[in-house]
């Protein structure tokens, strides 16, 4: 079952998030260089992105409290994951590989917390756009893809994986 919510947080809420994950912030924020974005990537588009796990392996990053009004929301009963990603910004819109978070079911989710023209393509086609304080629910034990955007500095969401 797919669910999207706008305006998911309040406007204090998403100005913490975006002062601090936004490359226009303070710029403080710890991300880290990956690279493939997933496996069979052919690496245009630079074949690399930044990430930061919030939670992961049962251990908190120091700033897992900003991701608080989010879990607030989806009220997960066991976390196994949150992850920040930023995409940098492409010549033409990438779609990177599709690729399932686990291969067993769960519950997923993916936080936008800012509007380009980058989106998440889900198993049947459909593409849910990153619109600012956009939270879309799926399974994510299912085939997706992400994306590069075109018309911003980068697209930036945070990834949810819990039970």
């Amino acid at each position: 079952m797919v669910n999207v919510i706008d305006n998911a947080l309040s406007e204090d809420a998403l100005r913490n998030i975006k002062k601090l994950l936004l490359p226009t912030g303070a710029g403080e924020f710890p991300w880290y260089c990956m690279s493939p974005i997933t496996a069979g990537y052919d690496k245009e588009g630079g074949g690399y992105y930044f990430t930061h796990n919030f939670y992961n392996n049962f251990e908190a990053s120091n700033w897992f409290g900003v991701v608080k009004p989010i879990l607030d929301i989806l009220k997960p009963q066991a976390l196994m994951r949150v992850k920040g990603n930023l995409y940098n910004s492409t010549e033409k819109r990438v779609t990177h590989t599709p690729h399932k978070d686990y291969e067993f079911t769960h519950k997923g989710a993916i936080f936008s917390v800012n509007s380009n023209d980058g989106a998440t393509i889900l198993s049947d086609g459909t593409e849910i756009e990153s619109v600012e304080n956009r939270l879309l629910m799926f399974d994510p034990s299912e085939l997706h893809s992400s994306t590069s955007c075109t018309n911003a500095l980068c697209r930036v969401n945070i990834n949810f994986n819990y039970f």
